[in-house]
């Protein structure tokens, strides 16, 4: 089984889950808020399976969902567990899989302070220069406003052409249109050496 990567920025932990984050994971899940844009809010034993799944796809490939802790930078900050970001393999058939998805689901006190994005984007830096992806998708709902703020600060661009109905969602369900963004490797460039003497 590989190891599970660490990542870290300057405000942020991204690490392997650990038994004590259940608790603050279900009262994440629960909040009507943070789960406006999903089908509904999580009992906290669905909640516990959930973290359960992503755990154990994390001990297969060494990366996926991390659990993050924020260091605050001021008293009004959140401290230790504040959700999760990270990466994942879509487990539905559709017209852009195989792929791998980066994601983002953090409490709502760690609203607004920009740890998305900061995270995301350390994220995004393991998937392209250790993680050997090619490209990387975000499924979004077109309500999702905030999520769309954030895919579009990491670089990531949608072609209308293909949002697509979640299969896993039922027919008639008003999230069931999702946004496809996706995001590439930016070509690093050469110098080319000038003429030694010229």
């Amino acid at each position: 089984m590989p190891d599970i990567a660490i990542l870290s920025t300057d405000r942020l932990t991204l690490r392997a889950w650990q038994d004590h984050d259940l608790p603050m994971f279900a009262e994440l899940n629960a909040d009507l808020e943070v789960m406006r844009h999903f089908p509904a809010p999580l009992t906290p034993t669905e909640s516990d399976a959930l973290a359960a799944r992503i755990s154990a796809r994390m001990a297969e490939d060494g990366w996926g969902l991390w659990a993050v802790d924020a260091r605050p930078d001021a008293p009004s900050d959140p401290a230790g567990f504040i959700g999760f970001i990270g990466l994942s393999r879509p487990r539905f058939d559709a017209h852009f899989t195989p792929a791998v998805e980066i994601g983002w689901r953090l409490a709502r006190s760690a609203w607004g302070r920009g740890y998305a994005t900061e995270g995301a984007r350390r994220a995004v830096e393991f998937a392209f220069a250790e993680g050997g992806q090619s490209e990387l998708v975000s499924m979004i709902v077109p309500a999702n406003e905030r999520s769309q703020a954030v895919a579009r600060r990491l670089g990531m661009t949608r072609d209308p052409a293909d949002d697509f109905d979640h299969p896993l969602l039922p027919a008639g369900s008003e999230l069931r249109r999702h946004q496809l963004f996706r995001l590439r490797p930016v070509p690093q460039t050469v110098p080319v050496a000038g003429n030694v003497g010229a």
